[in-house]
């Protein structure tokens, strides 16, 4: 089943053309990790893809009505802040607003979701606490399992393990790869290609505008790719304990 398509998309701001040519299909059970330099176009293209910002060509979700979409695709934002002084059972469980009708009261599956999203993120010791007063990287953790309370076909998060601690950055990539084996699909933008390269099914560049490369992780980081589009040497090498990506040295 395919969760998005995009066919000749493009995004241009401020007459500035960002994003041109897209063309890729989403399909069930991947972790698909867009991989870029700083400003490539990363959370322009997922926030474009779901209709958030205008674009050209076509999206399969951008089209959708605010509802539909909300059961169709789950959106976590790069932005970390909380605004109310809510407990964090509380905040995780807005993730279920798309399924709730207007003046229906949450019920047994909305509860039994939200539950499932705080085990996932390891939150359970910290369900009743103030979200607000959390750490940022506790915070981080709170609006994943929100947007995993959702339980979306397709689950899109900007930079979602930016500010965790190594510990929870492998436990989040862990959960998304567990959600992609379940027949979920999840689309993630990553810095860290250590991470990408080990959890992903698949990555995306983005570079010059456009998809510089889409594929496996051990086709994608190539010595030519890495230090084209990144600008550094690296080594990788597939063990037996899986991928290990480690950047080396800033090359000219």
């Amino acid at each position: 089943m395919t969760l998005l398509t995009l066919k000749d998309f493009g995004v241009t701001r401020r007459k500035r053309e960002v994003l041109r040519d897209v063309n890729m299909t989403v399909d069930q059970g991947e972790l698909i990790g867009i991989i870029g330099a700083n400003g490539a176009g990363k959370t322009t293209l997922m926030r474009a893809a779901m209709g958030l910002i205008d674009s050209t060509g076509h999206s399969s979700l951008a089209g959708l009505p605010p509802h539909a979409r909300g059961r169709a695709v789950a959106w976590m934002p790069q932005s970390r802040e909380i605004a109310w002084p809510v407990d964090v059972e509380t905040l995780v469980r807005l993730g279920r607003t798309p399924h709730i009708a207007a003046g229906q009261r949450p019920q047994a599956e909305d509860f039994a979701a939200v539950e499932r999203a705080l085990l996932r993120m390891d939150l359970g010791a910290l369900r009743g606490r103030t979200a607000t007063r959390l750490s940022g990287g506790e915070q981080a953790r709170v609006l994943i399992a929100r947007a995993l309370a959702q339980e979306t076909p397709l689950l899109m998060a900007d930079e979602p393990i930016a500010g965790l601690d190594p510990a929870h950055q492998i436990a989040t990539m862990r959960s998304f790869a567990d959600l992609a084996s379940e027949g979920h699909s999840v689309i993630v933008s990553l810095h860290d290609l250590g991470l990408a390269a080990r959890h992903c099914t698949r990555l995306i560049v983005i570079d010059k505008g456009g998809l510089a490369a889409d594929g496996p992780p051990q086709e994608v980081l190539s010595a030519a790719r890495v230090r084209e589009t990144f600008g550094i040497s690296a080594y990788f090498k597939t063990t037996a304990e899986g991928p290990i990506f480690q950047p080396l040295e800033v090359v000219a």
